[in-house]
């Protein structure tokens, strides 16, 4: 059995540029951790820096990990939902911002590993562009790879994961697919660097997601972390894992087992009108019933199925593995 996580924020109140007083009630961080401990079969979190964790209230958030018996997964640093990163925090034309997001990026691994974590999960959503000729691309890149590898270099302890999406809320993200971001973490060449997979991301960049479990294992063991939703495919609309998709996430789970991940699966929806605890407590339910049939999977009959490329097999065998018919 795989271990499971929720990001804090997914129990809590939601805003979006049409509700900006959120479409819930705003929780205590004391109430937030008791939703997401609520949930069978969750023993980790995740925490965003700013909104959950910060070196003012670091003891009280070690204090609720405790009382909870919750492990601290990762820590998201906040570099897309601050003022000062709105124009990029790694790719900032401002040397000085770089450097912020650096030492900032340093100050949450020094949390993580106060807190009992080892992963810093950094979505750059900030670091990209919108128009023709606003980027440099080869210099923005070089600044992001260099700024990412000063953070792994500056404690091997903890690792650093680069979480890839496409577009938002840029029109155009620099670690944009699975391919991208392995080609800058091989420039960046530190063995504490990684890939977070978003399964929502990956869906809206029209990758198949179980393909890039398979690349992130063949090009250097690379999947640090996942992170799980679903949506239409034309947006990252952050809903609950299994209300979209079906077959895609069973093979995403197969190959999640069989290139032997270890890591936590977590969640990472934003489920406005519902309640985010029983929200994030479905897709837990399916996170379970995906890796049931991803077990149930024999290794021998994908095999042959793999070596005939036969479509129609493939669907029969779907079919009996889902319904038994």
């Amino acid at each position: 059995m795989s271990n499971f996580s929720i990001i804090l924020g997914n129990v809590g109140n939601f805003s979006d540029r049409f509700m900006g007083c959120g479409y819930q009630r705003d929780y205590r961080l004391d109430e937030m951790f008791d939703r997401v401990a609520s949930v069978k079969g969750v023993t980790g979190v995740e925490l965003v820096s700013n909104w959950h964790v910060s070196a003012e209230n670091v003891k009280q958030v070690k204090q609720n990990l405790e009382r909870t018996g919750l492990k601290l997964v990762s820590i998201i640093p906040d570099h897309f939902g601050v003022k000062k990163y709105g124009k990029g925090a790694f790719t900032s034309k401002d040397p000085s911002v770089r450097e912020q997001a650096v030492r900032e990026t340093k100050e949450m691994m020094d949390i993580a590993q106060f807190l009992g974590g080892d992963l810093v999960s950094l979505w750059p959503g900030q670091d990209g562009y919108d128009y023709p000729f606003q980027g440099d691309y080869i210099q923005e890149r070089t600044w992001f790879e260099e700024g990412v590898k000063e953070c792994c270099r500056y404690r091997k302890d903890v690792r650093v994961s680069i979480e890839y999406k496409q577009k938002e809320p840029r029109n155009f993200s620099y670690p944009s697919n699975v391919s991208s971001t392995l080609l800058m973490i091989g420039k960046i060449a530190e063995p504490n660097c990684g890939v977070t997979i978003d399964y929502g991301h990956g869906a809206v960049a029209y990758e198949n997601l179980a393909e890039s479990v398979a690349i992130l294992k063949k090009y250097g063991d690379k999947l640090f972390h996942v992170h799980m939703n679903d949506n239409y495919g034309f947006w990252d609309d952050d809903m609950i894992t299994g209300s979209i998709h079906t077959i895609p996430y069973v093979e995403f789970f197969y190959w999640l087992k069989r290139t032997g991940y270890k890591g936590y699966i977590s969640t990472d929806q934003y489920p406005y009108r519902e309640d985010g605890r029983d929200a994030c407590n479905e897709s837990v339910r399916w996170f379970e019933l995906f890796e049931e049939l991803a077990a149930n999977i024999d290794d021998k009959s994908i095999d042959a199925l793999y070596k005939s490329g036969s479509a129609v097999d493939v669907s029969a065998y779907m079919r009996k593995l889902l319904f038994n018919r």
